[in-house]
């Protein structure tokens, strides 16, 4: 049984979940949470911010019970979600709380067709991504890209770190970062694991040897420089998994999409893979 919030009622996420019962309805076992009616497609409002925020509260209460095997997101509006008293930067760091987790201890993952990648760090400034940065956080991004893929299917994950800086920091000539706090990282990551982990790699190739097939997953040490590639390649059918968790939670890979809501100009592409991933991982972690 996959739970499904429709996020934002005046976004594009009660679209997307009747079209996934449409097309899953007799595939799969769905429960919705949360209602569209009354509200407008394209005009968010704090009522419909409170109901976004109700259906998350009522998916942990849920999967607590066992009631639900797996929950998936609709997309919600994180400005509006404040507006309302959510003091969480994103959905992630919700779950994280709610299931006893910290949230340096769970990993926010990008799967898609083409690429999977995992964030160190996810919703902070560039700045203090990079001044927060510890070989402790990149271990434990790269054992949770390990576990996905493997629960994927590939037995023997093959996993690039990125660097840094421009060039993995050229030997220290960029910074010292790469040398003193990735690399660690990458030998514990081996030992630990027994994979393979390569690394630091220089961010502008390591995209492109995974998607040609070198790697099968990378772990981004900040939210940009994962999520660029990631949307870039695979934005229609990326899948947002949090790793660390001792439930399923996924949702797909982008916003509210007010502009476009009720237009029936959204692709529900990328909601339809999030059903399927929930369910495949629901039915592997039982």
């Amino acid at each position: 049984m996959v739970g499904l919030t429709l996020g934002d009622p005046a976004g594009i996420g009660p679209e997307l979940v009747a079209q996934v019962v449409r097309r899953m309805g007799r595939k799969a076992s769905l429960q919705i949470l949360g209602s569209s009616r009354q509200f407008r497609p394209g005009v968010p409002t704090l009522a419909g911010a409170k109901q976004a925020r109700e259906a998350l509260e009522e998916s942990v209460r849920l999967l607590k019970r066992r009631k639900i095997d797996a929950v998936v997101n609709g997309p919600v509006s994180k400005e509006w979600l404040a507006r309302v008293g959510f003091r969480f930067p994103g959905q992630t760091e919700f779950y994280a709380r709610r299931f006893g987790k910290k949230a340096n201890q769970v990993t926010m993952c990008m799967a898609g067709p083409r690429l999977r990648v995992a964030l160190v760090s996810t919703h902070l400034s560039l700045k203090r991504a990079a001044a927060g940065l510890k070989t402790s956080a990149i271990v434990r991004s790269g054992l949770h890209l390990a576990e996905l893929l493997r629960r994927m299917g590939i037995r023997r994950p093959r996993i690039a770190v990125c660097g840094l800086n421009p060039h993995a920091g050229e030997g220290g000539l960029f910074g010292q970062e790469d040398k003193k706090i990735v690399a660690p990282a990458v030998r514990q990551l081996r030992k630990k694991s027994r994979l393979s982990f390569s690394g630091p790699e220089p961010a502008d190739t390591v995209f492109r040897r995974a998607m040609v097939g070198e790697f099968d997953g990378v772990v981004a040490l900040y939210h940009d420089q994962g999520l660029i590639p990631a949307k870039l390649l695979d934005f229609d059918r990326t899948v947002n998994v949090t790793m660390g968790l001792p439930v399923v939670r996924c949702s797909p890979d982008h916003g509210t999409a007010f502009g476009i809501a009720g237009k029936r100009k959204a692709r529900v592409d990328s909601m339809l893979e999030a059903v399927k991933m929930a369910s495949r991982l629901a039915g592997r972690s039982r």
